[in-house]
């Protein structure tokens, strides 16, 4: 008779294991505030962004005042931080658009593919759960 492997929790070690056990604990969290509306702007937000620009989706949501709205844009202001060298916690609206609005193009260009790789994330999680 064989017995479990022992279970080695570690750390994640690549970018993508990152994104991943971010996104699925903000899935979760967001699931939790709002469950369905959650899941289903998480799913529309890429196509959001792929439209219409980043900057653009992050007010747009923060114009909502409902709270899948408000919690989804703070978990993209909270990875972008994050992959941009920032405090690992939300800066909020005026502070993250004042940050981009100073971007290079290609700082600019790099937070949208990084807003849409959690999102990619995100969504899968949300669906899930």
């Amino acid at each position: 008779m064989s017995t479990p492997a022992k279970s080695t929790k570690s750390a994640p070690v690549t970018l993508e294991q990152k994104r991943a056990q971010y996104a699925w604990q903000y899935a979760e969290s967001g699931i939790g505030v709002s469950g369905d509306k959650y899941r289903n702007l998480a799913k529309a937000a890429p196509a959001l962004i792929m439209n219409n620009g980043l900057m653009q989706t992050l007010a747009f949501l923060n114009s909502k005042n409902e709270r899948h709205h408000q919690a989804l844009a703070e978990h993209i202001r909270r990875w972008l931080s994050v992959r941009g060298g920032g405090p690992d916690r939300d800066v909020g609206f005026e502070a993250g658009m004042k940050a981009m609005l100073d971007f290079a193009p290609d700082q600019y260009r790099q937070a949208t593919d990084e807003a849409l790789l959690i999102l990619r994330w995100i969504r899968q999680f949300a669906a899930a759960l």
